[in-house]
Parts: C-alpha cells; sequence; structure tokens
C-alpha cells in the first residue's frame, strides 16, 4: 500500500496509484468523467476540454483531468489529502460552454447519421450540456474525403478529438492521417487523397466519438436499436479475436470487436469486421448431386444415400478425409469418429502440408500474445504478421513502442511492417546467423511462419529452427518463446483431436495425388477450399461446406453446412486457448449444422455414431483432447523438447515465402465478399506481399 496515494473525490477518499490520470482516479470513485479526445489506449491529446474537473487549492479554472496525474496532485497546508470536485457549479458551466463550442459548427443532422443511438456527442450533450446555443452564424463545412472502401466520411461532423490520427499513426503504425491548419480552418485530412493502407482501418470507426467516421458498407443499413447482438468468435484467422456480431433476422448486419486483454484488447482485423456480406453471397443452401456432369439439387435423403452407397462399396484403404480450416473441433471429432468406424487411415488437415512435432507445444503460440510484450528480442522466420494475423502484429508494434531496447530481425521476404526490423536474411542458410542476433537476450522470442512449414523440406527446417532455438535459449524455466503462427482457426483443434494420418495412410498430399492418380475411390472433403481442387476428379467427391467455393465445382455430392455465425462450436486460437462461438442465427435454407450433417450420415452407413445431441459429442470430444473443455483459458506452459522436433536434414536454399499473398481473399467467405474484392483491388501496399 506504500505505493499508492491517499485522494478525496467529491468528499469521498480513496487510494490510488500515483501515476493514474485524474480522470483514471475520479473513475476509480465512481465518478463519471465525459470526454472526447481521451482514450485508454492512445497518448493524451487534451483537445476537447470537456472532462474539466476543479481541484481544490489549485488555480482558480478548472483542470483537464486526462492530462494531470495523481502525484501531481497538492496536499493540505496540514497534510490533508488533494480534493477533487466534479460537480461543483464552477464544473457544470465549464462543460456546458465546451459543449456549446463544439456544437458550433456540427450539422446536428442525427436522423441520417449513422452514428445515431451510439454517439457520445449526443449522450454527452444531453448529459452534460446546455439545452440551447446562443450561435447564430452559419455553421462551417468540410470537404469530404476519401479514405477507402471501407470508411465513410462526413467530416463537417468531426470535432478535432484526433482519437484518429493518434490510432493511425500509433497503433495502426500509419501515417496517412493528419490534423491540418490551426483554428477555424483545422480538419484531419488523408494528406496524399488516397486510401488509408492499413489492416485496422475499421478500427477508425470504433474510435470515432461522433459521426464524422462511419462503416461505409454498414451506411444506411440499420439503427442499433433494430439489431439482435451475439458474443462469440472470429474465425478470419488464427488469433481468435472476440467479436459481437449484430443481425437482423437472417441477415447479419455488423460485426464489432468486444474486449478481451489477452488476445485481441479492444481491437478486430478489418477482414474480421468486413467480411458480413459474404456470409450471404454464394451459399450452400440444399444439396446438390452430380448427374451427368452437372449438379441438381436433391433432397437430403437423397444425397446421403448416393453418398453411403459410395462409402460402403469403396474399400476402407481407398477412402480418405480433409478437414478444412474453418470448420468446429465438434465436427471434425464426429468425421474422425466415422472414419475410424470405417477404417480409412487417411486423414488429415494440414491443407498447407505444413509440418509440426508430435508434442502440443510444437504447434503453439507459446508465449501467448500478451507474453510478445515481455520480450526482449523478437525473430520473424518466414513470418509476415501484418497479413498472417494482424492482431500479433499490433501486439508487436506495442511492444516495440513501449521497449526502446527491443529489436526486431526477420529471415524471409522483404516486408512492409509497421515497426523497424532487422533483416537477416531470406532463406534457410540465414538460420546459422541468427544465433548472434537472439544471444544475450533474456527473454528471446521466435515466430516461426507457416512460409517455413509448409515446404517440401519443412520438417528439416523444423529441426534447424528448433537447433536454434536450443541454442540461444528461447525454452527456459519460467519462458518459451517458440511460437508457430498459425494461420487457420480450425488447425490447433484438429491437430489436438490428432485428424491426422493413421498408420500408413496418405497426407493431404498423398490424398490428392492419389485421387489425381486414381488410388483412392472417395473422398469427403469437409471444407477445404485452399488447394486444387481439380485434381480430385477420378475420385467420388463429398464435399460438406457453406459457400459454392473451389471444393464445391468438383464435388459430386455436396451437404450444405454451416457458417461460423450460424452454429455453436469450439475453436482452438493459436495460443491454445478453447473459445466457443454462439449461433447468431439459423443457417440459410436446408443447410444444416456441420456435426449433425455427419451424424446423420453414420445412420445412412449403418456405422451410427454414439451420440445424439451436441452435449454428448462434446463429452466425447473432451474425453479425447481434455484441453478442448477449457474454455477461455489459455494452457499452462508445457515443456518443449527442441531435440525432437524435425527431421535432420539439408533444407533446400529456396527462400522463404508468406503463405498469403492477398490479406483479403484467403478463405470462401472472404471471396464471395464484394467488400472484400473492394479492398484487394485499392489497397496494395503492405496488404499484398509488398517490398519495404
Amino acid at each position: 500500500m506504500t505505493d499508492l496515494r491517499r485522494i478525496k473525490v467529491n468528499g469521498r477518499e480513496i487510494d490510488v496509484a500515483p501515476g493514474l490520470t485524474l480522470l483514471q482516479a475520479c473513475e476509480a470513485a465512481g465518478e463519471e468523467i465525459p470526454r472526447f479526445c481521451y482514450h485508454e489506449r492512445l497518448s493524451v491529446a487534451g483537445n476537447c476540454r470537456m472532462c474539466l474537473i476543479e481541484v481544490k487549492g489549485g488555480p482558480p479554472k478548472p483542470v483537464a483531468s486526462c492530462a494531470q496525474n495523481v502525484r501531481d496532485l497538492r496536499g493540505g497546508p496540514n497534510g490533508e489529502p488533494p480534493e477533487l470536485f466534479t460537480n461543483t457549479p464552477m464544473v457544470k458551466k465549464a462543460r456546458e460552454g465546451v459543449m456549446e463550442f463544439l456544437l458550433i459548427n456540427h450539422p446536428l443532422d442525427c436522423p441520417i447519421c449513422d452514428q445515431g443511438g451510439e454517439c457520445d456527442l449526443q449522450d454527452q450533450a444531453v448529459a452534460f450540456g446546455r439545452d440551447g446555443s446562443r450561435y447564430a452564424e452559419n455553421k462551417r463545412a468540410v470537404e469530404e474525403k476519401r479514405m477507402g472502401p471501407l470508411i465513410k466520411t462526413v467530416m463537417t461532423r468531426c470535432i478535432q478529438c484526433t482519437r484518429c490520427v493518434r490510432f493511425a499513426t500509433e497503433i495502426a503504425g500509419v501515417d496517412d492521417l493528419g490534423l491540418v491548419n490551426r483554428g477555424e480552418n483545422a480538419e484531419i485530412t488523408t494528406y496524399l487523397e488516397k486510401a488509408v493502407e492499413s489492416e485496422l482501418t475499421g478500427n477508425l470507426i470504433d474510435v470515432c466519438p461522433v459521426g464524422a467516421l462511419t462503416s461505409r458498407p454498414y451506411a444506411f443499413n440499420a439503427r442499433p436499436w433494430e439489431l439482435t447482438k451475439t458474443e462469440t468468435i472470429d474465425v478470419m484467422d488464427a488469433v481468435g479475436s472476440n467479436i459481437r456480431v449484430d443481425t437482423r433476422g437472417r441477415e447479419v448486419l455488423r460485426i464489432l470487436p468486444r474486449l478481451n486483454e489477452e488476445i485481441n484488447e479492444e481491437w478486430i482485423a478489418d477482414k474480421t469486421r468486413f467480411i458480413w456480406d459474404g456470409l450471404k453471397r454464394q451459399r450452400l443452401d440444399t444439396p446438390y448431386i452430380r448427374e451427368n456432369g452437372k449438379l441438381r439439387t436433391a433432397r437430403w435423403d437423397e444425397a446421403f444415400a448416393l453418398a453411403a452407397a459410395k462409402l460402403k462399396s469403396a474399400p476402407a484403404d481407398r477412402i480418405a478425409a480433409i478437414a478444412g480450416d474453418l470448420v468446429p473441433a465438434e465436427a471434425i471429432k464426429a468425421l474422425k469418429d466415422l472414419m475410424s468406424s470405417i477404417g480409412a487411415p487417411h486423414t488429415d488437415c494440414r491443407q498447407d502440408g505444413a509440418k509440426f512435432g508430435a508434442e502440443r507445444a510444437s504447434y503453439l503460440f507459446n508465449s501467448g500474445i500478451a507474453g510478445i510484450e515481455r520480450a526482449d528480442r523478437i525473430l520473424l522466420i518466414a513470418a509476415n504478421p501484418r497479413i498472417e494475423a494482424p492482431l500479433v502484429n499490433a501486439r508487436i508494434r506495442k511492444a516495440w513502442l513501449a521497449n526502446l531496447g527491443l529489436r526486431i530481425g526477420a529471415i524471409g521476404e522483404a516486408m512492409k511492417l509497421t515497426y523497424d526490423y532487422e533483416r537477416l536474411g531470406a532463406g534457410p542458410e540465414s538460420l546459422s546467423k541468427a544465433y548472434d542476433f537472439l544471444k544475450g537476450a533474456e527473454r528471446p522470442l521466435i515466430i516461426t511462419g507457416l512460409g517455413a512449414l509448409a515446404r517440401g523440406d519443412g520438417e528439416a527446417v523444423l529441426a534447424e529452427i528448433a537447433a536454434l532455438a536450443a541454442a540461444a535459449g528461447v525454452v527456459r524455466d519460467g519462458w518459451n518463446g517458440f511460437n508457430v503462427l498459425q494461420l487457420a482457426a480450425a488447425r490447433v483443434a484438429a491437430l489436438d483431436l490428432g485428424f491426422l494420418p493413421k498408420a500408413n495412410g496418405r497426407d493431404f498430399k498423398g490424398i490428392v495425388n492419389g485421387a489425381a492418380e486414381g488410388a483412392l475411390d472417395v473422398v469427403y472433403n469437409f471444407g477445404c477450399d485452399e488447394f486444387d481442387t481439380a485434381k480430385l476428379k477420378r475420385a467420388f467427391v463429398i464435399y460438406q461446406g457453406h459457400h459454392g467455393d473451389a471444393g464445391a465445382h468438383h464435388a459430386d455430392v455436396i451437404f450444405p453446412g454451416a457458417a461460423y455465425v450460424e452454429q455453436s462450436g469450439v475453436y482452438v486460437n493459436l495460443e491454445g486457448r478453447p473459445q466457443m462461438t454462439a449461433r447468431a442465427h439459423f443457417p440459410y435454407g436446408e443447410a444444416r449444422e456441420d456435426w449433425a450433417i455427419i451424424r446423420a450420415l453414420s445412420d445412412y452407413l449403418g456405422r451410427t455414431l454414439p451420440y445424439d445431441d451436441l452435449f454428448a459429442l462434446r463429452q466425447a470430444m473432451i474425453a479425447d483432447a481434455p484441453q478442448l473443455g477449457r474454455i477461455g483459458r489459455r494452457p499452462e506452459p508445457a515443456p518443449l523438447d527442441l531435440s525432437r522436433l524435425g527431421v535432420k536434414g539439408a533444407p533446400s536454399a529456396e527462400p522463404f515465402r508468406s503463405p498469403v499473398r492477398d490479406y483479403y481473399l484467403t478463405n470462401p467467405v472472404a471471396r464471395a465478399s464484394k467488400t472484400m474484392a473492394e479492398c484487394s483491388a485499392a489497397i496494395s501496399g503492405g496488404l499484398k506481399v509488398a517490398a519495404a
């Protein structure tokens, strides 16, 4: 308690940390302090002056509570604690004056503003403003700015709080926004009249306290009180960002972030936020059967009967199953059990062919996303976190800004990152040089991208990286800095459940080649679209998924499944943290939840799976992989024997290459989205692979 300081807020004594701002101290005492420019995660600007309070013994004027710390306060002459007041006549008059000034030029177009109902200016004008204005002069108007396909601007509404400028500069790490001119002519602008080239631009909408920056795709679609709000999890990457899905009927109209300090803080990436229009386009909403080379709609019983007949007639060693990147753990468990009951040894979840060790810690982000902030040396190997996991990249930038001694190195392609880094080389031959870079670090951290592991020599590369990590002490007591940057939301759960080749079974590449050569009769394609599906043509292909993407184009039977917002399912993020999605609305048409489709097919095969509801399936899943039952909890640090990772050998000299070439078009939902297509066409720097 010795590092706390006692103060009085409106007559109530509390103990607070000296480093808190007066605004934070007042809120700790339970008082509401209005603000526009202040944001907990941004630097203090002190622009709006809405947070004025009175300090006893201070200057005879209100004080901006966001810009002064508790340690700066003076106590009374006899040792009395400093006193703050938030509701005196002086404070009330000052706040009313500030609000009156803010509204001088505001257009007051609330009925047509998309921020209506969620606007800080509306709320605080009611709570802290006057009931009239003494200004009759003409209002000024500001020219609109073009910030790209995601942000709609009405800059006349702007109150120059500069939150957007500070977010772009400090969090997103781009210099595309700024405040120009002074006085009445001050305005926020993009300096070169171009799109804001960042993967985090949607967060500008969240930090804007008025309707100056709103969502262009969402414009004029709905009012917030019309929407049903569902808290769930994102699956556009492996980060597992916590999100809220807003729906009206069977239509997703908006996706917003939820606070989770350990994963995404309060930000989400643009693909997560703006993917929603792809959820209703190019959907599979009824079963299909291919006859005479063409697909026709069918009834569920027809589709099941045909698929079951093909599975029954094929020898078990000529049947294979592959699982994609967006599917829930329960359905993977059901498919694994179905293939085991048939006796099919060919199962795999690694569309990219990535090589991992047998230990769970060998394919996880062991330090945790929040643990990045503790590192004092970071090495990126074949990883471009800006386009592979934007929230991980934002956390690296946060650590880089907070720790002046943090050095970041990279082996792989030249990248346009949001922080300074030292490029140590392009391919596996540079790994030997990286020891000198990591040497001497107390908490070294290696982030290995799938660009290093999803190669023909992936096992040899993994062995080299493990040897480097062992030599540099990346894994030690109290610290595990060996991290793999997974890309697929479903991958970790599938690996946990062992959806991998059985004895004498083929891996993903072997399954695809076997189908192309005629060595396999039936392939169950569960949501795999990121490979050349035409190679499966010689086999009978059962496709289960929710979009008419590559996998559906070369299928003989199609089972329409549910997307991640249409079913409850467990996904494990790259840290190994299980999280559960929630159903925001029911699937379209005849589509059904993924696990229920597989369970129904098992009946037609005469191999009925031993669970009739989702709860029973989850119990069986947790029995297989107990860690999947610890919802929301990151696993405790597990021992990792680096000497057992990979296979010793000579990696090729081929340079590392990120598997993500266009951030906006990485999965079937994204490719169905008009918004993502516009972003891909409009924003080229940094979000498609580009040299620094």
